[in-house]
């Protein structure tokens, strides 16, 4: 699939994005909601992929309004340590706001079915969570969001259906994190919790062999598309 870069238009200024659509066009939208490495080209990639799917993915460049287009290696050291610093410098909730533009973007694009829902991974993983909570998204998948266990006050909040997938082994969201999480969903209809063993943070990120896990990526993967393939009908 060709994606394209985009401009969308927010209610306190503009701001970037990856756009890549179906063959024919047509389908229902998916927000690709990065990491700390801006919309690099693993980002861009998993835009491709769902394009590959039927979906109209977008992932929007979140930190525009601390500089806008980074695109950063999580393989490099000096790369690594500057999304760190950018995600500590950044707005969360203004962050949610500009994934909720992306949204109404996405529901209004002349070959989208108006259906549209949501993935994050890491600290989109967080973020995505936020979304489930706080946006008009119709259905959510949560990658290894680190600091899930910090929000849980937003849980009953999700009314849509909604993925958390975690690593087993991740060093960000330990056993004790994890289980505080599935405590305050269990109560929660529309929350589904994954745990994938053996794995580590990031396990879905293909260019970092370091952690890559394909078949717990293949599998999640699985599970959000046979989500989507319900809630965004």
């Amino acid at each position: 699939m060709a994606g394209k870069d985009i401009t969308i238009t927010g209610k306190d200024g503009s701001f970037g994005g990856y756009l890549s659509s179906p063959a024919n066009g047509k389908g229902p939208g998916v927000v690709v909601i990065q990491e700390i490495f801006g919309i690099n080209p693993w980002v861009r990639g998993i835009c491709d992929w769902y394009a590959s799917q039927g979906y109209i993915a977008l992932a929007p460049d979140l930190f525009w309004r601390l500089k806008p287009g980074i695109q950063l290696d999580p393989m490099k050291d000096d790369d690594f340590k500057q999304g760190l610093d950018y995600m500590g410098k950044f707005n969360f909730d203004q962050g949610v706001g500009d994934i909720q533009t992306t949204i109404t973007t996405l529901r209004t694009l002349p070959d989208s079915t108006g259906k549209v829902g949501h993935i994050g991974f890491c600290m989109g993983g967080f973020l995505a969570f936020l979304t489930a909570a706080r946006t008009d998204s119709d259905a959510g998948a949560c990658y290894y969001g680190g600091g899930t266990h910090t929000i849980l006050g937003e849980a009953p909040k999700i009314q849509k259906p909604t993925l958390l997938h975690f690593a087993g082994d991740d060093g960000y969201m330990p056993p004790a994190a994890q289980e505080q999480i599935k405590e305050a969903v269990k109560g929660n209809p529309n929350v589904t919790v994954y745990v994938y063993p053996g794995t580590a943070h990031g396990f879905c990120r293909s260019t970092d062999p370091r952690n890559y896990d394909a078949a717990a990526c293949t599998l999640a993967h699985s599970r959000t598309l046979d989500l989507f393939k319900k809630a965004l009908a």
